[in-house]
């Protein structure tokens, strides 16, 4: 039996009312199922900062994440949010997603930071890693989170190694319909749970997200692969009705497990 994680990064969408809204109606729905196996599924969201503070609370069952930070505690950096300023908000911190390589040109070296501020200040650090299309054409793919890996992970301890929850999403995949089958998918995070067994000794405890136009159609046969330990939902996670869909499929698979 495994636990999951089922986290939703909405990205720059939703206003403060709409986040509030929408944790409500989750929170109303997971309530409504009965007992939520809390214990072994985590649910959780990745709002918009202005929305952290005031969804904080809401539900007892669903968690909160920071989209990003920056490692640094205070200073003069103009537009940046510090981890002082997300202590007792959030649980989690999204580092190195593939916007923030692509977009806003993110780098290893400023990642593995990120990664080593968000341990000191007691967050969970949720690592993005993925390959490109042409990469994984090139048969790149490994070789691609390997050396992703090695960077963000550099001079962390096998215990600060373990504590991180990996996303493997495949570039190609975000947001573009497409999405690795579940047997790619598969293939791709027991590679990483290779790599991670040379960086902590005990791999099986790392949690390993896949992420990539994940859908209630496709989350099912996603969660039930034997190395996937949950999703990072992109667009579904905005929908109440769809994210729910999917909890309810990690539901599922837990209560066949335990029969």
């Amino acid at each position: 039996m495994k636990d999951y994680i089922i986290a939703g990064n909405w990205k720059m969408f939703k206003t403060v009312e709409e986040s509030i809204s929408f944790i409500t109606q989750l929170d109303e729905k997971l309530g409504a199922a009965g007992h939520f196996p809390d214990d072994l599924i985590e649910v959780l969201v990745f709002p918009p900062f202005t929305s952290l503070y005031p969804v904080k609370g809401l539900s007892p069952r669903i968690k909160t994440g920071a989209q990003d930070f920056y490692f640094e505690d205070q200073g003069a950096y103009t537009g940046e949010i510090s981890p002082l300023m997300l202590k007792n908000v959030v649980d989690y911190v999204l580092i190195g997603h593939s916007e923030r390589r692509q977009l806003f040109h993110e780098s290893d070296e400023n990642i593995n930071k990120k990664i080593k501020a968000a341990l000191v200040h007691g967050f969970i650090p949720v690592l993005c890693i993925g390959e490109t299309l042409e990469e994984r054409e090139a048969g790149k793919t490994f070789a691609r989170i390997e050396e992703q890996l090695a960077k963000d992970l550099c001079g962390l301890t096998p215990g600060e190694a373990a504590r991180i929850v990996i996303a493997y999403e495949p570039i190609w995949a975000i947001g573009t319909g497409r999405n690795a089958s579940p047997e790619q998918a598969q293939e791709a995070h027991a590679f990483i749970r290779k790599i991670l067994h040379e960086k902590t000794g005990n791999p099986e405890i790392v949690r390993i997200l896949y992420g990539g136009s994940v859908k209630p159609e496709n989350s099912l046969a996603i969660l039930s692969q034997n190395d996937i330990n949950g999703v990072l939902v992109g667009g579904a996670s905005l929908k109440v009705d769809a994210f729910s869909v999917i909890i309810e499929n990690s539901v599922q698979l837990l209560n066949s497990s335990i029969r």
